[in-house]
């Protein structure tokens, strides 16, 4: 264990109960916090990628088929 954890440990000792439920609740927001932001790098990254294969773009008609034509299939039972 680091100083560091030592020394928090000690402070913890010495809080009341409810001072100590609210470091947890700061640890919980701190820890999805990086959570959130390891999320955004990650499709960051992947948009980048995407991005970079270059692909044409495509008309708000030709995603609506597409979106027919899987709904399709999945109500037909081929998608599974």
């Amino acid at each position: 264990m680091t100083a560091i954890e030592l020394q928090l440990i000690e402070r913890l000792k010495k809080l009341p109960p409810s001072r100590i439920a609210e470091v947890v609740d700061f640890v919980e927001f701190l820890s999805q916090r990086e959570e959130r932001a390891a999320a955004a790098q990650r499709l960051t990254a992947g948009l980048a990628r995407l991005d970079a294969l270059k692909l044409p773009e495509i008309s708000e008609d030709e995603v609506e088929v597409e979106l027919a034509a899987a709904r399709q299939e999945r109500r037909s039972g081929q998608g599974a």
